[in-house]
């Protein structure tokens, strides 16, 4: 790990002793080894555990990892139908470790990165792909008013936004040329859909590694990293999630391109649309390949995000070189999707 990463842990205990119980001796991290983005640790002392988020150090693009963003929706969603864990303190005092950062709990069972589920019977994938969608189902009837998150984000025309937001997002972390990234900012803007008025709280990063599962059952205990949440379409996070169906079988953004659906027990992108219709009463299938290919270009505006940081020596990841790379595989994708329209 970059000593960079490294956390203060004396003068976390000092902040930290006489704000949460338990805390009050010497304190233990542990930094998971997933994620890109924020750097994420496991704290513990003798008497209690929790997880603490916080902004990476160096320069950074405007407007990405915003935890104060992450920390509000936790607190608005836990308790209710989408599950998070619990949120408990946030600081931003960038001088007690360097970043502002927050803590929530630390929610025991099981996360899984690839979304093949391996070491899952055929019965049990079936199932977590049904819960998926329950939660997916979940943001959807969300009422964002009643949560106090009626301005999180501007309430219209989320596509056309987000298409120009990652364009420059994308533009500011280039690195060399990249041709289908080109041609999906030059045909996008074009392609978007007219704005139909539906608002919900977009996750904006839901794939499998995201969520917390239940140690023994396919249950979904806590759906965690809100970096990239906002208002926006109820569409967007369904065709997110679409895009490992069409991602090649890789080890760092692991797809499930050429996965036999039937003996694995995992839906079909068909089966997974109906079961979203079944439960939200939206159809997303009109404007799919628009979708899929807005998907394939943000995932790949990311990834090259994850590249230009590594390249600065502050990405948090220990794949973030080999995940930065896979921005001209994605891209390809998001062409061959809007062609597809």
């Amino acid at each position: 790990m970059p000593r960079e990463l490294d956390l203060p842990l004396d003068a976390l205990g000092a902040w930290l002793a006489p704000r949460l119980p338990g805390f009050d001796g010497p304190l233990y991290a542990t930094k998971f080894s997933g994620g890109q983005s924020n750097p994420t640790y496991r704290i513990e002392s003798a008497g209690a555990r929790c997880v603490l988020r916080r902004k990476p150090p160096g320069p950074l693009l405007a407007s990405a990892h915003a935890i104060d963003r992450e920390f509000r929706v936790l607190r608005a969603l836990h308790g209710g139908s989408v599950p998070v864990p619990r949120p408990l303190l946030y600081c931003d005092d960038g001088g007690v470790i360097g970043s502002a950062f927050y803590l929530m709990e630390a929610v025991e069972g099981r996360v899984e990165i690839d979304p093949a589920l391996a070491n899952w019977s055929a019965v049990d994938r079936g199932a977590a792909y049904a819960a998926i969608l329950e939660v997916l189902s979940a943001l959807v009837h969300l009422d964002i008013g009643a949560a106090g998150l009626a301005d999180y984000g501007k309430p219209s025309n989320y596509f056309a936004r987000q298409v120009t937001r990652w364009s420059g997002q994308y533009r500011a972390s280039e690195t060399a040329r990249i041709e289908p990234m080109d041609a999906l900012i030059a045909a996008l803007p074009g392609a978007v859909p007219a704005d139909d008025g539906r608002v919900a709280l977009v996750h904006g990063d839901f794939r499998i590694d995201n969520l917390i599962w239940d140690a023994q059952t396919p249950m979904i205990r806590a759906v965690v990293d809100w970096e990239l949440s906002t208002l926006g379409h109820p569409f967007a996070d369904i065709s997110y999630f679409c895009m490992a169906l069409r991602l090649p079988r890789n080890p760092v953004l692991p797809g499930l391109a050429g996965i036999d659906r039937v003996a694995s027990g995992i839906p079909s992108e068909t089966e997974l649309l109906d079961g979203y219709m079944e439960r939200t009463g939206l159809d997303p299938r009109p404007h799919w390949p628009f979708l899929l290919a807005f998907q394939f270009f943000r995932l790949a505006a990311i990834a090259q995000g994850v590249a230009r940081r590594a390249a600065q020596g502050n990405a948090s990841g220990a794949q973030a070189t080999q995940a930065g790379a896979m921005t001209q595989t994605i891209a390809e994708l998001g062409v061959q999707a809007l062609a597809a329209g």
